[in-house]
């Protein structure tokens, strides 16, 4: 075992912080060696701790579709990735349906998703609807554009408890947003009371090691209630499917380091999509999908990519986690 590794590692298990050069140090482990078994091992003892062992998952609906002005490069909602050609909202019925079907079938929090085009407006009259509608205390996430002080206090109103929200990699390259765009989001949400998750995404082999981890920092200074990390999916056709997609192991070697980068107090570590080797190395939390989703090429991602709350929770006990039964302990700590 590598002295200096070992020294970081065990740093931050013992809730020093970590600066650039030792996340830098962890990201650049080879995904075979004993040091990244090690990082693994501690990151997953780190995740144990911080949610009080039980994870969480947590369900999505996406109310909208269509082409989407913003052109980030790895959404297959992006004008350029001519992927869907006329705009589609679901209806009131759909939308209040799946959240209804989502907490039913156990997912601890209900996230509406909705690209940069919806009208603001409509989204929160859809939040106002499935917030009231909903028949336990599981609270409502909003995941969308970027906000105004007055649009997050508008959303609290609404009965949203908390947005997800994050910096992406590219921000400004290969998006239409400005870094600075998210960060003032995360300010807006912050001083409105609205409780913030977030996630280093989408991340893919195209991705310097500089970017993840200024993209780590980012997430961390943020004070969410989790953090963690997300592949890019690859979208046949697109201009970043030249780069190929990271593998499942590299990513859950990422989602340790983010977990031992981030200090204890954030209870979550997130991954997506849903899979074995991420649980296994620390990511306390997952999501299921329904509707549309960026990463898909159809309407309804359940019929397709997303998975749902059974196959989430199947995967997270097959990694020797429980799952959380009742409403979302990362929101509301």
């Amino acid at each position: 075992m590598n002295k200096r590794i070992k020294g970081i590692i065990d740093k931050a298990y013992n809730g020093g912080l970590l600066e650039s050069q030792e996340i830098r140090e962890l990201l650049e482990l080879d995904i075979c060696s004993e040091e990244s078994f090690f990082l693994q091992y501690k990151a997953r003892q780190m995740s144990e701790e911080a949610c009080a062992g039980k994870v969480e998952i947590h369900g999505q609906v996406g109310v909208n579709s269509g082409p989407c002005g913003c052109n980030c490069a790895f959404c297959s909602f992006a004008v350029s990735n001519k992927v869907f050609d006329t705009q589609r909202v679901e209806s009131l019925e759909f939308i209040l349906q799946q959240a209804l079907d989502l907490e039913e079938a156990g997912a601890n929090a209900i996230y509406l998703m909705a690209t940069a085009h919806l009208d603001f407006q409509r989204f929160l009259e859809m939040g106002q609807v499935v917030h009231r509608e909903l028949r336990t205390d599981v609270p409502l996430i909003a995941n969308m554009t970027d906000l105004t002080y007055d649009e997050a206090v508008n959303l609290r109103k609404a009965g949203f408890t908390g947005i997800y929200h994050a910096a992406r990699m590219g921000e400004g390259k290969v998006t239409r947003i400005e870094l600075k765009d998210r960060l003032q989001t995360f300010e807006a949400a912050r001083k409105a009371g609205l409780i913030l998750g977030t996630c280093v995404e989408p991340i893919g082999p195209e991705h310097s090691l500089e970017e993840i981890v200024e993209k780590i920092i980012i997430a961390r200074e943020a004070r969410p209630v989790f953090s963690g990390a997300m592949r890019r999916v690859t979208i046949p056709g697109t201009s970043l499917s030249v780069h190929g997609m990271l593998g499942e192991t590299r990513m859950a070697h990422i989602v340790a380091a983010v977990r031992l980068a981030t200090p204890r107090e954030v209870p979550g570590n997130c991954t997506h999509e849903p899979n074995l080797s991420g649980a296994v190395a620390g990511a306390s939390l997952f999501w299921a999908e329904a509707g549309s989703n960026p990463r898909d090429v159809v309407n309804n991602t359940e019929e397709n990519r997303g998975f749902n709350v059974g196959k989430c929770r199947e995967i997270l006990v097959d990694a020797g986690w429980q799952v959380l039964e009742g409403p979302s302990r990362f929101f509301n700590c």
